[in-house]
């Protein structure tokens, strides 16, 4: 009888412990929970005050290759006396894809809008360029090609490099918000 009420006694105690543990677990469930969801929230917002300077150099950095690509920049850092319209064209498409491919990383730092916006600037840029030159006559000069290109600048009501550094002006300023 010894081992019954030993038996009995301890499917008891089991039982009972086996209720305290199920108890407990449902009354602190919910805290244990919220605990490793705010450490995975403490977590993200670090990663994510660690990635803001890298953000905001990305946008600079930007900002600077649009000033580059600015064809009254371009033409005027690029141009050379007696250059010919072959050879400005050739070096300016080469600065332009150069600065692009230098910057190409930046777009992991800001929204896809905004690289996208960038990316389209570029491409309008280049197509510019072979415009003006497809617009010339075959003796034309670097000069001349520099010519059409500022005068159909100062044809666009709005000027697209100041609308693009604009926007992201805008996008940075959300970074601080």
């Amino acid at each position: 009888m010894n081992i019954i009420s030993f038996l009995t006694s301890a499917a008891s105690f089991a039982l009972g412990g086996i209720v305290t543990v199920t108890v407990a677990y449902f009354l602190v469930k919910n805290d244990i929970q919220n605990y490793f969801h705010f450490k995975s929230l403490a977590a993200i917002k670090d990663s994510q005050n660690d990635l803001f300077p890298m953000r905001l150099q990305a946008h600079e950095r930007l900002i600077i290759f649009i000033d580059r690509i600015s064809p009254s920049n371009l033409l005027l850092r690029l141009h050379q006396p007696g250059i010919s319209l072959a050879a400005l064209q050739t070096l300016v498409l080469n600065e332009i894809k150069s600065e692009y491919q230098h910057n190409i990383t930046q777009q992991l730092y800001i929204d896809t809008v905004s690289w996208n916006v960038v990316r389209k600037l570029k491409d309008d840029t280049i197509a510019m360029i072979n415009n003006a030159v497809q617009g010339l006559p075959e003796n034309a000069s670097g000069v001349d090609l520099s010519k059409k290109v500022l005068q159909h600048m100062s044809t666009i009501a709005e000027n697209p490099y100041d609308l693009t550094i604009d926007h992201l002006k805008k996008n940075i300023q959300v970074l601080f918000s």
